[in-house]
């Protein structure tokens, strides 16, 4: 599996030298993943930080009336996992499942303390990732509250282009919080087909 996307991603916030990457690319384990299986389910401990390598992982919450609500999408380039089980080490409370066939690859809660302790500048790059996606949930409560449904279904065509392809529209209603039925309406008021 290539590594030169997650080597772009981490150079974005760090720089590493050849040994440093040689040493972060060593803690790594790569794992394919067929279309709707799960990388992790509700009430299993949550291991691993996961990098999308290539794919698109979907992570949602079931409750208990079995009704999904789509969290995130993870397309490639992205990272993902269930953040508070995973630093908590508690069990899962989301699902994580590909949405098409993926590759990832993974860092474990314990690799990630041995690769903080041994270049701590990982700290830096994990705090501004951890920073980021805090701003990004933060920002689609707002737009929950405070936006129509059409105009976050808006956001989302734009800010995602690159995702729609992938899902379904059950999938994309979830995570607009509206009924597939009413996402329906809005994509025929655009002209686009359901």
């Amino acid at each position: 599996m290539k590594q030169d996307l997650i080597l772009a991603n981490i150079s974005k916030h760090i720089l590493l030298n050849e040994e440093e990457q040689d040493y972060f690319l060593s803690l790594l384990s790569e794992k394919g993943v067929k279309k709707k299986d799960y990388i992790l389910r509700h009430g299993q401990y949550c291991r691993y930080i996961n990098f999308v390598n290539s794919g698109t992982l979907r992570a949602y919450y079931l409750n208990d009336k079995g009704k999904e609500s789509t969290i995130m999408f993870a397309p490639k380039d992205w990272w993902v996992t269930d953040m508070y089980c995973f630093i908590k080490e508690q069990p899962a409370m989301l699902n994580i499942q590909a949405i098409e066939e993926s590759a990832i690859l993974q860092l474990s809660k314990t690799k990630l303390d041995l690769l903080y302790k041994e270049i701590p500048k990982f700290e830096r790059f994990f705090r501004i990732l951890m920073q980021n996606a805090y701003i990004r949930e933060q920002l689609r409560s707002i737009q929950n509250l405070s936006h129509t449904a059409e105009e976050r279904y808006d956001k989302f065509l734009h800010k995602y282009p690159s995702i729609l392809p992938h899902i379904t529209q059950k999938q994309l209603a979830s995570y607009l919080g509206i009924t597939p039925e009413f996402l329906s309406v809005l994509r025929a008021k655009k002209g686009l087909s359901t």
